[in-house]
């Protein structure tokens, strides 16, 4: 029989479901989960912690339009047994047993799956596995760690305590005694926590810019990559747990900006556990369909989970422009906002960041702070560009408290976006003779719009040319979404391409393209502007050579290698002095 859940996983920190780690899963779609079953396997759950000694904890179901997600908590040093745990209880609470099983492929022996046998040989068997993964070391120094109001972060690996500069770690098979760790040298370093549909990239590398211009080296996990202090140390997608945890863990870090993925939360959890700020710089469809997520009511539960990283007094930092954030707003946390319009902002309450008379305004508890004119910061494209805007407003406030003068904040943002190199892949400009180009990451249809609207206020005339793709892991609906936002600019030619790597994410090559395609020339677009490139570099060259004066290329690439590849392109046509209608560079 096939499994009756699907996306069992582990959540190493607070989640959707509850603050604490735990196992979750998905069952499966067709699976009745009514309420007779629902309270059969909380009756299993608690069964099986009382057979193991496992402490009470939260039990949750949420259900949804395709079924349900099923979770608990369980002791940190129980995560893989507790997967098993919930799998096993939603097979006996169905009254059936996986007579055809998966087996760990992993192990030196593969084994039947508990859920295999009765239920007592089950539990007796889950016994047996939750003392293997029993590490009552483990638990004693991270109880001790929060005793003291020391961080700790715990993998597959190593246990690490303080964070940044002051931190240490160890092996899991090495962990010291609790009276022998130097506790007077560890402590919690200050850090930001960001996520969203759309700006998170250019929010963290604001805020990190910020904390640099304070006097602090900054560490940063985004969806490109790690840097520390401005220098990148790993390319690729390190915007969950592993990145988190991996700043947090460098000994060069004095301060940390965490970009928090929606995979991340929902497969993992949340790392950090004491922000001094965590933001949300908005919601969009996107990413339906996984987990669970539906609507843009669940898409704002989960962003909302960075609310559970905060200390204390710390400040959840919202987009007051964001219906769904403001109706899903935490209560009882302290909370501050931000505005295209500073009245819209205010009005929520203190502290507030918006825009006033074309000038950014900062407003906190002590009086209100003149950070600059709008459209003279690089980032804002002369003030075309509403949604960096909104994350200039953003990094300010959280800025704010992370306790950075607002005089600091007003320099970071006077100047940064100047230089291409700022801001890596996130509205990029090059002025290349009479053909003006932006690269963006615009990875879905909110995103798309954005960097349309600023190329609306920079077309002169000419010809518009986009590049559109798309990853994989979404709904064809999204992509005939994306493509009705690319048609609605009346494009002269678009570019389909796919995104490599990792991005294709179970799709062939060229499907999303030619779905991409099909709903541009139903749009109305002849299909001689409507070619095949699925490269994302090449696509770009081809974009430039049809280029002629006056001409817009509009290029959101996504591949971090292909990007570099374009960008260095782009650099060197622009050093040359290239002109439409010149050959380019062999490549």
């Amino acid at each position: 029989m096939q499994p009756p859940f699907e996306d069992s996983r582990r959540l190493t920190g607070a989640n959707l479901y509850f603050d604490g780690a735990g196992a979750a899963l998905e069952a499966a779609p067709g699976v009745a989960v009514d309420a007779g079953m629902q309270q059969r396997w909380r009756e299993r759950i608690e069964q099986a912690r009382d057979a193991l000694g496992w402490p009470p904890g939260a039990i949750a179901v949420r259900t949804h339009a395709t079924g349900a997600s099923l979770a608990f908590e369980a002791p940190p040093d129980q995560l893989y047994v507790a997967t098993e745990v919930n799998e096993w209880a939603l097979y006996s609470a169905l009254g059936v047993h996986a007579s055809d099983a998966p087996v760990d492929e992993d192990a030196e022996l593969p084994r039947p799956h508990v859920a295999h046998f009765e239920d007592g040989e089950a539990l007796r068997r889950l016994r047996d596995l939750a003392r293997a993964e029993a590490r009552p070391g483990l638990n004693a120094l991270v109880a001790a760690a929060r005793a003291r109001g020391v961080p700790a972060h715990a993998d597959d690996e190593l246990l690490s305590l303080g964070e940044g500069e002051a931190a240490q770690a160890w092996p899991l098979d090495a962990l010291p005694a609790v009276d022998a760790v130097p506790w007077q040298d560890l402590r919690a370093i200050p850090k930001a926590v960001v996520t969203g549909s759309n700006g998170k990239t250019t929010t963290v590398r604001l805020l990190a810019a910020m904390l640099g211009a304070h006097g602090l080296r900054a560490g940063y996990s985004s969806t490109d990559g790690l840097f520390m202090d401005g220098v990148s140390v790993e390319a690729g997608d390190y915007s969950g747990p592993v990145g988190a945890r991996t700043v947090l863990r460098d000994p060069r870090v004095q301060s940390a900006v965490l970009e928090t993925a929606r995979g991340g939360l929902l497969r993992r959890g949340l790392v950090a556990d004491d922000a001094r700020v965590a933001v949300v710089t908005n919601v969009s469809a996107d990413h339906f369909g996984e987990y669970g997520i539906h609507d843009l009511g669940d898409i704002a539960a989960v962003k909302l989970v960075v609310a559970k990283s905060l200390a204390a007094d710390g400040l959840l930092v919202l987009n007051a422009d964001d219906a769904m954030l403001v109706a899903h707003a935490p209560p009882g946390r302290r909370t501050g906002w931000f505005a295209l319009h500073l009245g819209d902002a205010a009005a929520r309450g203190l502290p507030a960041c918006g825009v006033r008379e074309g000038r950014l305004v900062l407003v906190l508890a002590g009086g209100e702070h003149d950070l600059g004119m709008v459209a003279e910061m690089p980032l804002s494209v002369g003030g075309a560009a509403r949604y960096n805007i909104s994350n200039i407003a953003a990094a300010a406030l959280a800025a704010s408290a992370l306790g950075i003068a607002p005089a600091t904040i007003a320099g970071v943002l006077a100047r940064f976006g100047a230089r291409n190199a700022d801001n890596p892949g996130r509205l990029q400009r090059w002025t290349l003779g009479d053909v003006e180009v932006l690269l963006d990451y615009a990875h879905n249809p909110d995103g798309l719009q954005g960097l349309l609207d600023v190329a609306a206020g920079l077309r002169r005339g000419g010809r518009l040319a986009l590049l559109l793709g798309h990853a994989g892991n979404r709904l064809e609906s999204d992509f005939r979404a994306l493509a009705a936002v690319a048609a609605a600019a009346r494009p002269d030619r678009v570019w389909l391409k796919d995104i490599g790597g990792d991005y294709l994410r179970g799709r062939a090559s060229g499907d999303v393209a030619m779905i991409l395609r099909d709903a541009l020339h139903a749009a109305g677009m002849d299909e001689a502007d409507l070619p095949v490139c699925l490269d994302e570099a090449e696509a770009a060259r081809q974009a430039l050579a049809w280029a002629r004066a006056g001409d817009l290329l509009v290029l959101p690439v996504h591949e971090p290698a292909r990007r570099d590849v374009v960008v260095g392109l782009l650099d060197a046509l622009q050093a040359g002095g290239w002109r439409a209608g010149q050959p380019l560079p062999a490549g």
